[in-house]
């Protein structure tokens, strides 16, 4: 896995599109607002039978920049939704101040922001999906998952990376792991990790013993919170080479957020929606849970990790 919450509005009625307007999240911030005024403003042209040449003709912009604001990838500027209302058809007063209203909040900065000095502005779109997502499936081949890290496991994965890093850098990135933890231990927000780990991340002693030792002691605890599911791939099973590097699977509880598949590179990231992708990927995942050992195997596993360092 990669290495906060918008308040409840109400709903308004939208008579273009029809039903119910847009559901506000509980949580997810500003990236999960982004994209859920992106998509009813696609919803909107596609009814209207617009290119997004067309659209993006009528508020002086082009057609990726349409592409973009309906994929949520960038802030809303409130005239150029406005525009793009009135181009639609949009006329009911309660129906435009509901959007404009979104378009706005959808511009505040999210809890990561005080951390921009750290953080790619590529991972900022998966913290917001992190932060809103209700379940969350992942496969790790290298580290432990990011949301399982003990603190100082997690100074010995940033140190690899960032060798030359200062010591209050080095914190800053550590802290920024540690406070996306903390929505575990949240009533009522607490999404629900499956995790699956080949045995090498468990092989692989970074800090060395004594910190792997704390961090499998701590994954032994993990196992016990109600909303965490652990597996471990062990060596002898070869079936599941064919899934590849590490991925993650977010699924969200808000409609309107279909399924997204993340892929962290280097010094970039792919976010995977169509249905075909994340079904591609939803296989390679549950043929990994049939290949890893029982969940309730893996508390057995994990001591005998710690009777080997």
């Amino acid at each position: 896995m990669p290495q906060d919450s918008a308040a409840q509005k109400p709903t308004a009625e939208s008579g273009s599109a029809g039903g119910r307007l847009i559901d506000y999240p509980h949580r997810g911030g500003p990236t999960v607002l982004r994209i859920l005024l992106g998509a009813h403003l696609r919803r909107l042209r596609e009814a209207r039978g617009m290119s997004t040449e067309q659209a993006g003709y009528e508020i002086r912009g082009s057609h990726s920049k349409i592409s973009r604001m309906e994929l949520g990838r960038v802030g809303f500027k409130e005239r150029d939704v406005s525009d793009l209302l009135t181009l639609y058809g949009v006329d009911d007063p309660e129906e435009r101040d509901s959007l404009l209203q979104l378009a706005k909040e959808a511009n505040t900065p999210g809890w990561w922001h005080r951390y921009g000095d750290v953080l790619p502005g590529w991972f900022e779109t998966y913290l917001g999906l992190e932060g809103a997502a209700s379940l969350l499936r992942t496969y790790e081949v290298q580290f432990i998952p990011g949301l399982m890290q003990t603190e100082d496991y997690a100074r010995a994965v940033v140190r690899l990376g960032y060798g030359d890093a200062s010591d209050e850098e080095m914190q800053r990135r550590v802290g920024l792991r540690m406070t996306r933890q903390e929505r575990f231990t949240e009533p009522g927000i607490a999404p629900t990790l499956w995790a699956v780990l080949d045995e090498a991340v468990l092989r692989r002693p970074l800090g060395g013993r004594a910190v792997m030792r704390e961090q499998i002691h701590h994954l032994i605890e993990m196992t016990a919170l109600p909303n965490v599911t652990l597996q471990i791939v062990p060596f002898g099973a070869l079936d599941h080479a064919a899934a590849g590097g590490p991925f993650t699977i977010l699924r969200f509880a808000e409609p309107g957020l279909s399924d997204v598949v993340f892929l962290e590179q280097l010094t970039s990231a792919l976010y995977l929606d169509k249905p075909t992708d994340v079904d591609t990927y939803m296989r390679a995942m549950n043929n990994l849970c049939i290949a890893a050992t029982r969940p309730d195997d893996t508390v057995n596993f994990l001591h005998r990790m710690l009777d080997q360092l």
